[in-house]
């Protein structure tokens, strides 16, 4: 019989958007709707094959860049001078998103007093990346994605991704993961993934990873943009997968 695991997604299309316009460095005024719409749908296939749900609002996001790449694709019949883009179809809600996620960061930042509120020290090996020269950067999925991806290219460059549950359960490679953070605290992205590992190993330990991330059991940071990836445990006793 098979047995399928599906792994729900954590961030939404509008963080999608907004990591590839980061990634791009381009100007959010002034998106190249044929690029990111391509390395959107990517994503999307990626995210299939790695045996991702991907919510409607996803795919609802894919068909709205196809339609505004296909008016951006039609040609100028000379007609008002002050025509709308249709880029700013997404380009108003992106910037909207941005601006709540801002708000939602400084209320995060305050002290909040009250019951059953407790605070979490963090590792000293934490704060000290965190609070350097350079502070830490936290890495959203798609950075993750992207991390794994180029794994994938090094090992088996040309490879189409699959889903495979094999000899490997998400279960398993959970526990795995847990046990080394337990023991360690702090591990690069690199370490879960060590050269002998086949294919099918590597997906189901990134989802694994994944999996972590979305319980809260893991927190994942990059000390700068050239540096590998951070993987801080935030296990308690209280806690466990």
């Amino acid at each position: 019989m098979a047995y399928e695991v599906k792994l729900e997604i954590f961030e939404g299309p509008m963080d999608l958007l907004l990591h590839l316009i980061q990634k791009n460095e381009v100007d959010i005024f002034d998106i190249p709707i044929a690029t990111i719409t391509d390395q959107y749908l990517a994503y999307l296939e990626m995210m299939k094959a790695l045996n991702i749900d991907v919510a409607g609002d996803f795919l609802l996001m894919a068909s709205t860049l196809m339609h505004i790449k296909s008016k951006m694709l039609l040609p100028d019949t000379g007609g008002e001078e002050d025509e709308e883009d249709p880029r700013l179809e997404i380009t108003r809600p992106l910037l909207e998103y941005m601006r709540i996620k801002e708000l939602a960061h400084d209320l995060s930042e305050r002290e909040i007093l009250g019951r059953d509120v407790f605070s979490r020290v963090p590792s000293d090996e934490l704060s000290e990346l965190a609070q350097g020269e350079n502070a830490s950067l936290e890495v959203n999925i798609f950075q993750l994605i992207d991390a794994f991806k180029r794994i994938v290219d090094q090992r088996v460059p040309g490879t189409q991704l699959r889903f495979r549950l094999e000899e490997w359960s998400i279960n398993e490679k959970v526990e795995q993961i847990t046990a080394r953070l337990r023991e360690k605290k702090v591990l690069y992205f690199r370490e879960l993934f060590p050269k002998t590992m086949e294919l099918s190993e590597l997906v189901v330990t990134f989802l694994a990873l994944l999996e972590l991330v979305h319980r809260g059991l893991l927190k994942v940071f990059q000390p700068d943009l050239k540096s590998d990836i951070l993987l801080h445990a935030t296990l308690d006793e209280r806690r466990t997968p």
